[in-house]
């Protein structure tokens, strides 16, 4: 059985709900539009649903011509408004690199900060804020031998935030791709490291309520691994973009050295 695409995921707002597009375009840096906002605290500290429970709850859009940023709960509206840039800053990308960015002026710190109780602000990012690198790949396949490991019917693949989720082969055959290129749709990837993973894998990706201890399960049949942000409960693969163009759902992926 050859490997499909069978789930594309990004989010305009880091940390809040997924969007699930039939198609994407991955560009060295990532696709556009994907996490181009993130939130930071008072000190400056880039913010997620690992810590933030109620950003799950949140589903955002963002217009790009437009420039209009939407976020809802649920059913509910509760802000949208052109997005107008502020004062600039730079946001550490997990010690590996900075993002710089704007401050977004209007209603979005009130919002934000009433939501999760404590001051926060947007920020719109000016390249792309990917945590590690630009794209993200995770089995089906490595779902459900976690939910099989785990004694569970099955796991929600969103808890883990990837970009593509695939079908087809064995459990963690994605693994073995580091160094290999990766060719899906019009685009070719090159395999990266393991992707060590957060306790936001632990939280119920609608609800963020923490209802599964991923890491203990990942590393109680995995062990620790090592990645790029050092060793830890490793789940899919980090990918660099080697020549950009579209991805899309039902594409066949093929592997190659």
């Amino acid at each position: 059985m050859p490997y499909r695409i069978r789930c594309l995921s990004i989010t305009p707002i880091k940390g809040l709900q997924l969007q699930h597009p039939t198609s994407v375009d991955i560009t060295a840096s990532g696709v556009p539009g994907d996490r181009q906002f993130h939130l930071v605290d008072a000190t400056g500290a880039l913010q997620s649903c690992t810590h933030n429970q109620a950003l799950l709850t949140l589903r955002s859009e963002y217009d790009a011509a437009q420039r209009r940023l939407s976020v809802w709960r649920r059913d509910e509206l509760l802000l949208s408004g052109v997005v107008e840039d502020g004062d600039p800053l730079e946001v550490d990308l997990h010690g590996l690199r900075t993002s710089p960015g704007a401050y977004v002026d209007g209603g979005w710190h009130d919002l934000f900060s009433d939501i999760l109780g404590k001051p926060v602000r947007l920020v719109h990012a000016h390249t792309p804020a990917y945590d590690v690198f630009p794209a993200t790949l995770v089995g089906s396949a490595s779902v459900a031998e976690l939910a099989r490991r785990s004694g569970l019917t099955g796991v929600d693949a969103r808890r883990f935030r990837m970009l593509i989720e695939f079908e087809g082969g064995e459990a963690h055959a994605e693994d073995g791709w580091q160094g290999q290129e990766i060719a899906v749709g019009s685009t070719v990837l090159r395999g990266g490291g393991l992707v060590k993973r957060c306790a936001a894998t632990t939280r119920h990706p609608d609800s963020g309520q923490v209802d599964l201890q991923t890491l203990r399960r990942i590393i109680g049949y995995r062990g620790r691994q090592e990645t790029p942000l050092g060793p830890g409960a490793a789940f899919g693969v980090y990918a660099t973009v080697v020549t950009a163009g579209t991805v899309s759902i039902g594409d066949v992926l093929t592997i190659s050295g």
